[in-house]
C-alpha cells in the first residue's frame, strides 16, 4: 500500500474547532474525488472522533487535537485523531452502544457510529496520557 499523500493538523480541543477539523479533512480527501456520501461519512467519523476529544479526553480543560489524513494509491484513507487528555480506563466498554462519561444529554453513540461509517476502527488508550482513534475508508473507484 503506497501513500499517496498525507495532512497534519493541530488545534486547540475547543467545540468551535471541531467544523473546522470535519471540513479541513473533507477538503484534503476531495481531491480523489469522492461521492456526496462518502465524503459525508468521513465528516460524520472526523466528528465523532473530535467530539469524544473534547467532551471525554479533556473535559473541562482545554488540549491539543491533532488529526492526521493518509491517502493511498488504492483509494483507502486513513485518519488519526489523537489527543493527550484523561484516557479511556475500558475500551470495550467505552465502545458499547449507549455507554458514555458524558453528561446526561450525551447519547453514548460515538464510538458506534464511527465504526458503522468507517470500514475499519482502531482505538488505542493509556489512562492519563490520552487516546488515539485510527479509521480507515476505502472509497469507490471512479469508472
Amino acid at each position: 500500500m503506497s501513500l499517496a499523500n498525507k495532512m497534519q493538523i493541530t488545534f486547540p480541543s475547543r467545540s468551535v474547532n471541531e467544523s473546522f477539523a470535519r471540513v479541513s479533512t473533507a477538503a484534503f480527501i476531495a481531491q480523489l474525488d469522492p461521492t456526496l456520501e462518502e465524503i459525508s461519512d468521513i465528516k460524520t467519523i472526523v466528528s465523532e472522533a473530535v467530539t469524544n476529544s473534547i467532551v471525554h479526553g479533556y473535559a473541562e480543560k482545554e488540549g491539543i487535537i491533532a488529526i492526521s489524513v493518509y491517502i493511498y494509491e488504492n483509494r483507502r484513507v486513513r485518519i488519526t485523531v489523537r489527543d493527550r487528555g484523561v484516557g479511556i480506563p475500558d475500551i470495550k466498554q467505552a465502545m458499547e452502544a449507549c455507554f458514555t462519561t458524558g453528561s446526561e444529554d450525551r447519547a453514548g453513540m460515538g464510538f458506534t457510529i464511527m465504526q458503522t461509517f468507517s470500514d475499519k476502527l482502531k482505538v488505542r488508550s493509556v489512562p492519563g496520557k490520552g487516546t488515539t482513534v485510527t479509521m480507515e475508508k476505502v472509497l469507490c473507484r471512479k469508472p
